[in-house]
């Protein structure tokens, strides 16, 4: 899966289009959470997502 497929997954799931990476970053969290993509998907959506700009709220990043 790729950012692009991500796009899609969310507006189909949501009937908006993001406006920030960060809400796709969520998204992607929350679907690997519910077991809609697995592992090695969610790594390198973050990974991608990443380098787009997303990031994680600082207080989650204590617990990672």
């Amino acid at each position: 899966m790729n950012v692009h497929e991500l796009k899609i997954m969310f507006s189909q799931a949501r009937d908006y289009t993001p406006s920030h990476v960060n809400e796709l970053l969520d998204f992607a969290k929350k679907a690997y959470v519910y077991n809609e993509i697995s592992f090695k998907d969610y790594r390198c959506l973050v990974r991608e997502l990443e380098l787009q700009g997303a990031e994680f709220p600082e207080d989650a990043k204590q617990f990672s």
